[in-house]
């Protein structure tokens, strides 16, 4: 399963994110979008930890918890078809 993160400062970093969901068990991997065009981060994360029920609970005590100042928009990563027309899946929350 895939946490998406809304909501997010411009500031956070990937460490950042790690530190926060690493209190809740072992995160294994972290993507935080960029726009292409001027590599500035788009507000939102994906966030995979080792083991599902430890992701449920960080889903369950930071939604809506504030971080850097904004209150965060934590919760499952929902699958969607993409875009481009090639039949493959992403994960979605984005309002993009």
């Amino acid at each position: 399963m895939t946490i998406y993160v809304g909501n997010l400062s411009f500031q956070a970093t990937e460490d950042d994110l790690k530190e926060v969901f690493a209190e809740y068990g072992e995160v294994s991997r972290i993507s935080l979008p960029t726009d292409r065009e001027t590599g500035r981060k788009r507000g939102f994360a994906f966030v995979e930890m080792k083991d599902e029920s430890k992701e449920d609970q960080a889903i369950s005590e930071l939604e809506g918890a504030e971080w850097l100042g904004r209150a965060l928009k934590v919760n499952k990563a929902k699958p969607r078809e993409d875009s481009r027309g090639s039949g493959g899946r992403r994960l979605s929350n984005s309002p993009c």
